[in-house]
């Protein structure tokens, strides 16, 4: 492809939206920063953006050529949206999508898994992101950094199962690679940390960096799902909490070279994000 043109961050205050925000301006291109609030994000151009909302989807795609694409949160059929918004981008001069999925769901999977089987058909440049699980998840305000602050426990189903855990920053870093390398990459890209760690491990971890106790409170699947579906919709819990139960059985026992061989340096490890976020 020619020289990058404005990429459209949807989500661009979120968690990997707003480092890829970040380093597309830092990079010098431009970028379009959409969000429910148009939000002002250093250096882009903020734009308003809904998924509830289609009137949003015309001004949010005048003058893009790429987007980068974040599915609607807690949403078990998010391809009834999307595509008809990314069909409507490829009619506005859309050349190249950069889809953020999971690691745990492939091309035709459910949730965004029907948007990435779609996606090769829709356009000709194009990536799906498949991170592990974030490293984000045991700070601020996730479920996970709550309870470490209420009483000092993770609580999962995923036994002794074992994770790639990520950190966004290395995230980001792949998927800005992926908008504006000159071939994009036109597979599914699965991000991890350069290790497996399971739950306990995790607790071990931030027990011995931060010197505070923090142990792993196993629980059954239907604990965690009824625990989870008292902040989200029950289908959307049993998903997730399935996901644990995938954990235990080792369907995140894994790492990839994709961190270090897009941006050439190896992905942070897990003690050197606590150490970073946590101290």
């Amino acid at each position: 492809m020619s020289t990058p043109g404005t990429t459209l961050v949807i989500g661009a205050t979120g968690t990997t939206g707003s480092r890829v925000v970040s380093r597309l301006v830092a990079a010098g291109h431009p970028v379009k920063a959409a969000g429910r609030q148009a939000t002002d994000v250093g250096g882009a151009q903020a734009v308003r953006f809904d998924w509830n909302d289609p009137a949003t989807f015309d001004e949010a795609l005048d003058g893009v050529d790429r987007l980068y694409l974040i599915p609607p949160l807690g949403s078990r059929e998010p391809a009834a949206v999307m595509l008809p918004f990314l069909r409507r981008g490829r009619a506005a001069g859309v050349r190249r999508v950069v889809l953020l999925s999971a690691s745990a769901i492939p091309s035709g999977g459910p949730a965004v898994g029907q948007v990435h089987q779609a996606l090769p058909g829709l356009f000709d440049a194009w990536a799906v992101l498949r991170p592990s699980w974030f490293m984000q998840n045991f700070t601020g305000d996730h479920p996970h950094a709550q309870s470490i602050r209420k009483d000092g426990t993770l609580l999962t189903a995923t036994g002794e199962g074992r994770v790639g855990f990520v950190d966004a920053d290395d995230i980001a870093a792949v998927a800005v690679h992926a908008l504006t390398t000159p071939r994009a990459p036109n597979t599914d890209l699965v991000i991890t940390g350069p290790q497996t760690l399971s739950y306990g491990d995790i607790a071990a971890v931030l027990t011995e960096v931060t010197g505070r106790s923090v142990t792993h409170r196993q629980l059954t699947y239907e604990q965690m799902r009824d625990r989870l579906a008292a902040g989200m919709p029950a289908e959307f819990a049993e998903l997730l909490a399935g996901m644990d139960l995938a954990i235990a059985e080792g369907a995140e026992d894994r790492t990839t070279d994709t961190v270090e061989r897009l941006t050439g340096r190896p992905p942070r490890s897990f003690r050197a994000f606590v150490e970073r976020e946590l101290l």
